[in-house]
């Protein structure tokens, strides 16, 4: 060929070769250990689903700007998914006669957004979604908030190191129209500018007010909200505060897990009450990590039974930058830790005997798959990262001895197949 292909991946998606993959399954299997510790269970579903199901709830910044899509041959709209919530939603509704509730579940989908690729943001990304299916109690909030402590404590995160932000639907809502003035059919422009308020200047703010039709006096009591935070729900009235879900979770212990937040917005549409994200504190990369919330209705887009559900999405993107910000990356664990040697063509059976029983044993090993020089080969393993070899030699075969070798010191031993395991582990403990 003149001209090859690009090695380079498409824009905005990634490879990840061992040493990342390493790092992001033990971050991962982490969480995953902590979900399990609750009780959730692991669940997958397709990576096409029809197009509808996302324009119906979610975000239209995902609808007209982020799809992937395509038409079949059967002339049907489908789409790469670009989040899961609506997938586990109609899984939910198609098979609630036999399920029961609540459902607690997992999943860690592989998701499509066509964006500009910039730090957090990618085109394909993995993420951890947590759902709760079946119960409209506080409880549940509650669940979810020690959930997250104990999944970022899971990743060696301290307290001080990110910030749970969070809001409710119900109280946002009320704080628009009964403490600012906000007409009801201003009050989803005006959330959309609450979101804004820490990207954009004071005066862009202004600017954005004004186009909504908020007065300068409307706007400067948006603002009095914003800074008071929790404070400002103690001017509501007292059946608006009962109706929020969070306001009785502010009433008990697990307030010291949250900070209060008319900041969180969330875009989706299919959020009802509580909305929370998690946000880092470092000031190089102050920005959320990942966030979600209540919604009671989104079931019903597949089904007349009403079901709640609460859940979150946690991006991988984000995380591992967290992670990385923070200095709490994994170390990458792609070396073998023995290397089987032998000397001669006719001791590859033998060689293939020993690594059997190292690996039965919960070893990672590996043999040559060429003759080479002795010398050669133990370089080779050196390299590879190996702690020890185990050199099968035609003299020493003979009494079906092998010797083992410490890499690090460089001193050697002889035992048998049978003695092999405990020569081994000797120098290799056990993790």
């Amino acid at each position: 060929m003149s001209e090859y292909l690009s090695t380079e991946p498409y824009r905005g998606t990634r490879d990840f070769l061992p040493d990342e993959m390493s790092v992001r399954t033990q971050v991962f299997h982490r969480l995953y250990e902590v979900l399990e510790r609750y009780g959730y269970q692991r669940y997958d579903g397709p990576q096409l689903e029809p197009v509808e199901i996302y324009e119906s709830k979610s975000s239209q910044e995902i609808v007209n700007q982020q799809l992937y899509t395509l038409t079949d041959h059967g002339g049907r709209r489908l789409a790469l998914r670009p989040e899961m919530t609506p997938s586990v939603a109609r899984m939910i509704a198609g098979n609630a006669g036999s399920l029961t509730f609540p459902v607690r579940w997992y999943s860690h989908p592989n998701c499509h957004r066509y964006e500009r690729p910039q730090r957090g943001r990618v085109r394909e990304h993995w993420q951890i979604n947590v759902d709760l299916f079946g119960s409209s109690s506080t409880a549940v909030e509650v669940e979810f908030l020690e959930l997250i402590h104990d999944m970022m404590a899971s990743l060696g995160a301290s307290t001080d190191m990110w910030r749970l932000r969070v809001s409710d639907r119900v109280l946002l809502d009320a704080l628009l129209t009964h403490i600012v003035g906000v007409p009801h059919d201003k009050v989803r422009e005006t959330a959309n500018l609450l979101d804004r308020w820490e990207k954009v200047s004071a005066d862009t703010l202004a600017e954005s007010a004004t186009e909504i039709g908020l007065s300068e006096e409307q706007f400067a009591r948006l603002a009095e909200v914003v800074k008071d935070g929790r404070a400002a729900i103690e001017e509501l009235p007292v059946e608006v505060r009962n109706q929020s879900r969070l306001m009785q979770v502010l009433d008990t212990s697990a307030a010291e897990l949250i900070e209060f937040d008319p900041l969180i917005v969330r875009g989706f549409d299919y959020y009802t009450s509580t909305v929370f994200e998690v946000f880092d504190t470092d000031p190089s990369n102050r920005r959320s990590l990942f966030g979600g919330g209540r919604y009671d209705n989104l079931v019903g887009l597949f089904s007349n039974k009403e079901i709640p559900g609460f859940g979150f999405g946690m991006g991988d993107v984000t995380i591992i930058d967290f992670l990385d910000t923070h200095g709490l990356l994994p170390r990458p664990r792609t070396d073998v830790d023995v290397v089987v040697i032998p000397t001669e063509g006719q001791l590859f059976d033998p060689a293939r005997r020993a690594a059997r029983v190292l690996r039965d044993a919960g070893l990672r090993v590996t043999t040559p798959l060429d003759t080479r020089k002795l010398g050669k080969e133990i370089q080779r393993a050196d390299k590879a990262g190996a702690r020890a070899v185990v050199i099968v030699g035609p003299d020493d075969w003979v009494s079906e001895l092998v010797t083992v070798r410490d890499l690090a010191s460089g001193e050697q031993h002889q035992t048998t197949l049978h003695a092999l395991d405990s020569s081994v582990r000797a120098i290799i403990p056990s993790e």
